[in-house]
């Protein structure tokens, strides 16, 4: 895997090329706590549909780490000085938190069934959990703490909690170079973005990654950008991350084996005779990734968990188990998307959605099918830069907290501050940055209907999603 290159570690990948790391860098990685993360598939059940998209979130870390590398190698301010290692390595175990097939388990709290759906109210688990599944970030702090191989290789625990800091941006680290790993112009994306896009071979998530790490800089103020003449390349990443979530990431086929996936974690977190093999609750995850079992905390975590469920005598759990198991995904009886304002409280798949909820129970009854072969689900919508003087005061109190500094910040010719892209004259951000694409969609999971009945069911809901006569 390396090699020594003048007393540092040298790891070749297929994106990057070389990757140096520093004796103490390489003892990290050489953890069992780090080595797990090529258990972790970077695409979730994407290899479901692009075969060649098993890369992992080892991976993909050394190559976060290599951007980070490369642009505090780029950046001359002393501000810096002191920072620069432990940035690196925050840069290295920005995804050591992340769960088996990571947000599909990590969001079980938040699941909502169909019967739900329909029936109006909150999920039970996020009414009644108050021990919930805690976020990926919050795991990674836990773990570098917790698991004594990598905190002896950080140097102790002090360290650790100042590197799980930055990549989670608490408050106790500088929010500046948080920005660094997260926000609009981040490694992580950054990364993430090239290597997704060569393991699926479609075209779009190829970004001038080299123009922009050559015009980052970094204000008196403290603040990190690129310069004007890099707006065309930090404009077109914005477009690459769209349209890699359009093509990719909420692929109708991929998408509808994953949210069958989340349903099925839900059900069987819920169901007494299964509840044993899925954490019931934050504090049972926190034990596991704290404890000498946490290196069978992977993929195959899950894997185990979808197996055992299709003897379940749940009827549902059974048909979500075996859509994944013998790749029959969830059959799409409708998908409404398009682009709309985001202060559009109308748009066709709002519409949509409520249609569903109001008839499904009655189209159910009337082909004799379970409600719960219904998947009534919709990706987070798509958007671009959505800071600055367009964003309203309900946007800004929506924000997800690492949101809440996603913007890329252009310096303008002569001036020393940089300012938001979407309020930068001349950006096509700033056009498109009140726009959003937004996609419903209406899955079947079937278990042996008849052909004819099943496009009776299809043309019933797509009536749905036609506009009134």
């Amino acid at each position: 895997m390396a090699s020594s290159n003048s007393g540092r570690r040298v790891v070749n990948d297929n994106i990057h090329g070389d990757i140096l790391l520093t004796d103490n860098e390489w003892k990290v990685v050489n953890t069992a706590t780090f080595q797990r993360l090529r258990s972790l598939k970077q695409l979730g059940m994407g290899h479901l549909v692009y075969p060649n998209a098993t890369h992992t979130r080892f991976a993909h870390s050394l190559g976060v780490f290599h951007i980070m590398s490369r642009v505090l190698d780029r950046i001359e301010d002393e501000r810096l000085d002191d920072e620069r290692d432990d940035l690196r390595m925050a840069a290295l175990l920005h995804d050591i938190g992340h769960y088996p097939y990571s947000h599909l388990m990590e969001r079980v709290d938040w699941v909502k069934l169909t019967e739900e759906e329909v029936e109006g109210g909150g999920s039970k688990s996020i009414s009644s959990a108050v021990d919930e599944y805690p976020d990926h970030e919050t795991l990674g702090r836990h773990i570098i703490v917790e698991q004594d191989d990598i905190r002896e290789a950080l140097g102790g625990k002090d360290r650790a909690e100042k590197i799980g800091a930055l990549f989670s941006r608490l408050k106790a680290a500088d929010q500046q170079l948080s920005k660094l790993i997260h926000s609009s112009l981040d490694m992580d994306r950054m990364d993430y973005l090239l290597r997704d896009t060569r393991a699926a071979g479609v075209p779009f998530g190829e970004i001038d990654i080299n123009y922009l790490l050559n015009n980052i800089r970094v204000s008196p103020g403290g603040m990190l950008g690129v310069d004007a003449k890099a707006l065309a390349a930090a404009e077109h990443f914005l477009f690459a991350r769209a349209f890699m979530h359009r093509s990719v990431y909420y692929h109708k086929t991929t998408f509808g084996f994953e949210e069958a996936c989340r349903q099925l974690l839900r059900r069987v977190r819920d169901d007494g005779n299964l509840s044993d093999i899925l954490p019931p609750n934050g504090s049972r995850v926190l034990e596991i990734c704290g404890g000498a079992d946490f290196h069978t905390f992977i993929d195959n975590f899950v894997d185990r968990i979808v197996f055992e469920a299709v003897k379940s005598e749940d009827l549902i759990v059974q048909l979500l188990a075996k859509s994944i198991i013998e790749r029959r995904p969830p059959s799409l009886l409708v998908e409404v998307s398009g682009i709309t304002d985001r202060t559009d409280n109308y748009t066709p798949a709002k519409i949509f959605k409520q249609k569903c909820r109001e008839n499904l129970s009655q189209l159910a009854v009337k082909y004799g099918v379970e409600l719960g072969q219904f998947l009534l689900c919709g990706p987070k919508p798509i958007t671009f830069e959505k800071r600055g003087s367009l964003l309203t005061k309900k946007d800004a109190q929506e924000l997800e907290p690492e949101e809440s500094e996603e913007l890329i910040m252009v310096f303008a010719r002569g001036e020393e501050e940089p300012q938001s892209i979407v309020d930068f004259e001349g950006s096509v951000i700033k056009t498109l940055s009140n726009q959003v694409f937004t996609i419903q969609r209406l899955y079947f999971v079937d278990h042996g209907m008849e052909p004819s009945d099943y496009q009776a069911l299809k043309q019933d809901a797509l009536s749905w999603a036609q506009p009134p006569n």
